[in-house]
């Protein structure tokens, strides 16, 4: 075998051998760079005779166009090895599901669900929305709402008072929205047609209980407010929220400082393997208070009664909107768990409207 024979067989062993494009771009500078292999034979033919320059020119010639060809062939075949390498390391399954946008795994909490229902319910009746701060004075959530200064509701068991203020007054976490109606009365002139739905406190829990939980309250004061407004408020109420087409309510005898005559109301109801079904059966269920605005309270709030007189109402939003969507513990309202709310919540862009329908 001749030394080109040998040589080339070298190279293309080598060249096999490559097994990335900078191994084979290395091989290529040694055998055909200036100072490679095969560009050294190609300087001697300036020292060779004019019969040997023709026998060892072209062979030499040959030998370096192979070696490139070789070097190309292989390094289209590393390009190749790459890409596909990168393409299997880089893959996307277009037929997965795209992910799902804020927008779409977003819930909106069951608690501001209702009041949007709420809203939308007495807007259509013309009420308009009335709020008040959390913590308040003694005189806005008791005094000027009738409450004897011997009444239980003032001591600590429940309610939540603040340290005492250097003249002895405590300031105190409301426990009830009843003082959004005062600050209502006092800076408003009737006719008024308000509701109020807010946070209240109160020290209480169990499972039906929590020390903060939200109420709404209605109130009207008008020249010919009277209590059969009252009761064709409550009924249309009921029949838009509860989403059926009949409601037999009824109203019993009760007590509150701030409200003579005084009601408690029931709602007729069917209990069917722990759901609570409206407008059927034979049983009752207590849903809410309400009653005429006592005369003292719009006498402390600036009202003639003798020319004035109103009415008003308060129930549970938690309450209702258990009631409503089948949730039996209240205190997971707040316990801020993602997949009770992914199963209880409501879909972002699903506002409740009269016309559209209250429920999603």
């Amino acid at each position: 075998m001749s030394d080109l024979a040998r040589l080339e067989q070298e190279i293309s062993a080598a060249i096999t051998a490559a097994d990335s494009e900078a191994a084979l771009e290395t091989l290529r500078v040694s055998t055909l760079g200036k100072s490679g292999s095969v560009s050294a034979l190609l300087k001697t033919l300036g020292a060779m005779s004019p019969e040997e320059r023709k026998e060892q020119g072209p062979k030499i010639n040959g030998l370096r166009d192979r070696v490139a060809a070789a070097i190309a062939a292989r390094k289209e075949v590393l390009a190749q090895a790459a890409l596909n390498e990168r393409l299997n390391s880089e893959i996307v399954d277009v037929t997965l599901p795209a992910r799902e946008s804020g927008i779409e795994l977003g819930r909106i909490h069951p608690i501001s669900q209702v009041v949007d229902e709420l809203t939308a319910i007495f807007a259509d009746m013309g009420f308009s929305i009335a709020e008040g701060p959390d913590i308040e004075t003694d005189a806005y959530n008791f005094t000027l709402l009738n409450f004897p200064p011997e009444h239980p509701a003032r001591e600590m068991h429940d309610t939540f008072f603040f340290n005492p203020k250097p003249d002895g007054s405590r300031m105190l976490l409301r426990t009830h929205t009843s003082p959004v109606q005062v600050r209502t009365m006092l800076a408003q002139k009737p006719p008024i047609r308000v509701i109020c739905p807010g946070r209240t406190y109160r020290c209480d829990s169990d499972q039906t209980h929590t020390p903060m939980f939200h109420q709404v309250e209605g109130l009207v004061i008008d020249k010919s407010a009277h209590l059969g407004h009252l009761k064709w408020i409550l009924e249309e109420f009921c029949k838009a929220f509860f989403e059926v087409d009949h409601v037999t309510m009824r109203f019993r005898p009760s007590y509150f400082p701030f409200t003579e005559p005084s009601l408690e109301v029931d709602i007729r109801c069917r209990r069917d393997k722990g759901e609570i079904r409206f407008g059927e059966g034979e049983d009752w269920l207590e849903i809410l208070g309400c009653g005429m605005v006592h005369p003292n309270v719009l006498r402390n709030c600036g009202i003639d009664p003798d020319e004035y007189q109103g009415f008003a109402w308060g129930l549970g939003i938690d309450r209702i909107a258990m009631l409503k969507y089948g949730m039996p513990d209240l205190r997971a309202f707040f316990e801020a768990d993602v997949r009770w709310l992914a199963h209880y919540g409501f879909r972002p862009l699903d506002l409740p409207t009269l016309a559209g329908g209250l429920s999603p």
